[in-house]
């Protein structure tokens, strides 16, 4: 007989007969992280990346945190507070750079690269001086793969380190211009802000980022007059909405910013000279014409300065004077509130810790985060940012090229 296809026979689930693929065992990309923390060599550094709330994170995450004893003491961080969040608390740096990845504030000192070894992975900040060739070859020569934290973004493009750091700056930097205004540190006697019958200081804001935005807020608080200049009418814009108020702004004609300067009590400069494309955006003569008693407070000093009468300093030396202006230029402002610095510090770095230990490693968060990407200017003993390549005649090649090798 004949068969149809109305009599064949009914096999709902007739896939079942065909060969199927074999089922592999889900192998997890986690790994376990082994992360160090060093004691700051530099004295001035208060701060440390990440606190016990962080450290109990990572730990429950499967990973292991090294952290050098008092390494937390100056942001009123005890070791024990750590070792109760399952840190472990070693007497000497050595134990700490045996880690794969060694995560500090401040940048390596000489005494600090002795203890480095070849390829091992160093998140930190990355200060802009006189000695900064130096410092990369050295990094070059160790063939570490060095992350600047402060140039890593997000995916949409915004800066959390920078984001985070940037707005305590902008609202300590107030708060430090006030004091050199007053008596306490020899200033000219004068009240930061404004109350009835007296004219407001005057406030000059070099900028209009996240740093700006807190300077601004900050000194409007005490009743200051604010005015701001950056060169992005859009920035300007968008700060005047995000202040939800009117105020003086310009963009960076010479001639009105020399004009301004002559009755400011305050200036304060957030803009870098990669950011503006010049080496400084004050010249020294514009100092020169400032009122005698001014305070600068240059919070850009760390990439270059926004002055040219800008010298770099710490906080054991914080200040200095020159044509009669008070000079504030310390790179790390927010030690001055260390555990806040810390705090949010920490906030940025334990999830980032985390993510990179569930991508599998470093190699691999590298490979899919190009905002990781972006923070890293030495891979390998290889420079990968053109700007310091240029900045310090040392060649340099892509990152994006060179992960394919990888």
């Amino acid at each position: 007989m004949k068969r149809t296809a109305s009599n064949l026979p009914e096999f709902p689930h007739a896939k079942g007969l065909l060969v199927q693929e074999e089922r592999l065992e889900f192998v997890k990309k986690n790994k376990q992280l082994v992360i160090g923390i060093p004691k700051e060599a530099d004295s001035t550094e208060s701060r440390i990346p990440l606190t016990p709330e962080a450290v109990e994170m990572l730990v429950e995450g499967g990973h292991e945190i090294i952290i050098e004893k008092d390494a937390g003491k100056q942001a009123n961080y005890n070791d024990l507070d750590y070792s109760e969040k399952g840190g472990r608390i070693v007497t000497s740096s050595q134990e700490v750079y045996r880690s794969d990845i060694v995560l500090k504030v401040a940048p390596l000192i000489p005494s600090e690269f002795e203890l480095v070894r070849d390829n091992q992975i160093i998140m930190s900040s990355l200060h802009l001086n006189s000695s900064t060739g130096d410092y990369l070859r050295k990094l070059i020569q160790k063939k570490v793969t060095a992350i600047a934290f402060e140039s890593i973004c997000d995916s949409d493009g915004s800066f959390p380190f920078i984001r985070a750091m940037s707005s305590i700056a902008g609202s300590t930097s107030v708060l430090v211009a006030a004091e050199y205004l007053s008596n306490v540190n020899k200033g000219k006697g004068v009240m930061l802000g404004g109350i009835t019958g007296i004219s407001p200081t005057e406030v000059v804001i070099l900028g209009a980022g996240t740093a700006a935005e807190f300077a601004a807020r900050a000194a409007l608080g005490l009743g200051a007059t604010v005015k701001v200049f950056d060169n992005s009418i859009k920035r300007l814009m968008e700060l005047q909405n995000l202040l939800g108020q009117r105020l003086y702004t310009s963009i960076f004609h010479p001639q009105v910013l020399a004009r301004v300067l002559k009755t400011a009590d305050v200036v304060i400069g957030t803009l870098t000279p990669e950011e503006s494309n010049l080496r400084f955006v004050v010249s020294e003569e514009m100092v020169m014409n400032m009122k005698h008693g001014s305070v600068i407070v240059d919070l850009a000093i760390d990439k270059g300065g926004c002055f040219e009468t800008s010298e770099i300093r710490d906080h054991n030396n914080p200040s200095f004077e020159k044509y009669g202006v008070v000079h504030y230029c310390v790179p790390n402002i927010t030690s001055r509130v260390a555990r806040t610095a810390s705090i949010a510090m920490s906030n940025v770095f334990a999830p980032l810790l985390l993510s990179i230990g569930e991508a599998g490693g470093f190699q691999h968060q590298l490979k899919e985060d190009s905002g990781l990407r972006h923070g890293v200017y030495v891979f390998n003993g290889i420079l990968t940012n053109d700007y310091l390549g240029r900045l310090y005649n040392l060649p340099s090649r892509d990152i994006n090229l060179l992960m394919a090798a990888f």
